[in-house]
């Protein structure tokens, strides 16, 4: 979703630095605002961010183990803050690393509980725009850690800790504890569940803004401006030589060799069914925070399969809020231009447009580092190191990509060669042979999509390659 990142600072944790750190008064809670309440700032409405600066942690509050002299440790101690959903650490540097542990504890608004403390994944670095590009230049780019979804919480307790040893790197410098708020789900969110009940009521808009009509107008050709949602295709017309993907102009190069055979040669294409798709209208992406226009790689030759490593707790009626959560910590936190990932799939199966751009189009996003060039990639909500991916989650990716890789003549099955535009695994300009449905690891060393995840991608490619309608 980069993800997908050392300038130093050394913090000597002695017993000089520990005073009580109060960045965030925790004598009183910002409750949530009243029904007669003002109504909340303009970055509040569609959801907020707190940016909380780490702070070294003295000796009367370490607690992570029998040496804690050994590392540099930052963090902040219990809190009140306003209500939030999605942690995440972000740093000045966006070529350092954070080589150590993060870890965090929330208060539930709920019943006022305090969660156990829970890791948050650190390498994101390999989650990005390719070095080179104008996306992976920006000054505005921060390291960060992967986002976490804790729920709904209005309490945090965080604390980081440098590996040990005199050849460890120290924490990099400017850690900010984020804290993201997706602020009130769509009144129409269409993925089959009930979205997530919130306090805070916003009316939604009488008309699309310009952005909103951007970003619903590349898709207009397969749903109405302003829809929730792109149906699925019917079956039984996407088997008439590509008569209903031509009508919507979503031929890709498939098509327009087609078109270019004489008749007794043509042939219909391998292109599956087009799933339903959930656009962003439909999860509530705030379309004023990311970059205005779009950005095209020339064709989709294969598609990534990520994890979003924000932790399984989440129901399927918050997906849109994890995803809107998601979203701001790319834009507002982690500096990219939009949603990193093309699509995304929740764990019951419902598929969302990712980056803005058009689903049928070939978006160029920022998720595989060193491989975004002319290829997709998606991104299934959850962490699936030790937990199986639901059924729904391997159909969905099967069903996907039979469609989009299908508008570009491309079989499941078989394999594609890209240049790698950098990375630690292939240098700036190798050509690397990849499976057409691959896992992000295989482009870069990292655990993702979680080895749970990357042992089903063998059935998705067989499944895929069936709704294509190959042998």
């Amino acid at each position: 979703m980069r993800a997908s990142l050392a300038s130093s600072i050394a913090v000597a944790c002695a017993a000089a630095l520990a005073l009580p750190v109060t960045l965030v008064a925790p004598a009183t809670a910002t409750a949530r605002p009243a029904a007669n309440a003002l109504p909340p700032a303009q970055d509040e409405l569609p959801g907020s961010t707190q940016s909380l600066p780490l702070r070294p942690l003295g000796a009367s509050v370490r607690t992570f183990g029998t040496d804690p002299g050994a590392a540099t440790e930052q963090g902040l101690t219990r809190r009140d803050v306003r209500p939030f959903s999605l942690v995440g650490v972000v740093w000045d540097d966006p070529a350092a690393a954070l080589h150590g542990t993060v870890q965090v504890r929330t208060r539930a608004t709920a019943d006022g509980a305090w969660s156990p403390w829970q890791d948050v994944e650190t390498h994101n670095e390999e989650h990005g725009a390719d070095p080179g590009t104008a996306e992976g230049a920006t000054g505005t780019l921060r390291g960060s850690t992967a986002p976490l979804w804790v729920g709904d919480s209005d309490g945090v307790e965080i604390r980081v800790r440098g590996e040990a040893g005199g050849g460890t790197p120290p924490l990099p410098a400017g850690l900010r504890l984020e804290l993201v708020d997706p602020g009130e789900a769509p009144e129409a969110s269409d993925t089959g569940a009930a979205p997530a009940p919130r306090t805070r009521a916003m009316a939604p808009p009488a008309v699309l803004t310009a952005a909103e009509a951007a970003a619903s107008g590349v898709n207009s050709q397969l749903a109405p401006y302003g829809a929730s949602a792109i149906p699925a295709a019917d079956p039984a017309r996407e088997t008439v030589a590509g008569e209903t993907l031509a009508g919507e102009a979503l031929a890709g190069e498939a098509l327009a060799q087609e078109a270019a055979e004489p008749a007794a040669a043509k042939k219909k294409p391998y292109i599956g069914p087009r799933p339903k798709i959930i656009t962003r209208k439909g999860w509530g992406a705030d379309e004023k925070i990311r970059e205005k226009g779009f950005v095209y790689t020339k064709t989709i030759k294969a598609a990534f399969v990520h994890h979003s490593a924000t932790g399984n707790n989440y129901t399927c009626g918050q997906a849109p809020s994890v995803l809107r959560s998601i979203y701001r910590y790319h834009v507002k936190s982690s500096g990219w231009r939009d949603f990193g990932y093309n699509f995304a799939v929740d764990k019951c199966g419902n598929i969302y447009e990712g980056r803005a751009g058009g689903v049928a189009k070939p978006v160029l996003g920022a998720h595989t580092l060193g491989f975004n060039t002319n290829s997709m990639g998606v991104a299934v909500l959850g962490t699936f190191t030790s937990t199986n991916p639901p059924a729904a989650v391997v159909t969905a990716v099967a069903r996907l990509t039979a469609w989009k890789l299908g508008l570009h003549g491309i079989d499941p099955k078989g394999t594609q060669t890209l240049v790698s535009g950098g990375g630690n695994l292939y240098k700036k300009g190798r050509k690397v042979s990849f499976h057409t449905i691959a896992g992000h690891r295989d482009g870069f060393a990292t655990e993702c999509p979680g080895g749970r995840l990357y042992g089903k991608l063998g059935t998705a490619r067989a499944s895929s390659a069936k709704y294509q309608g190959r042998s």
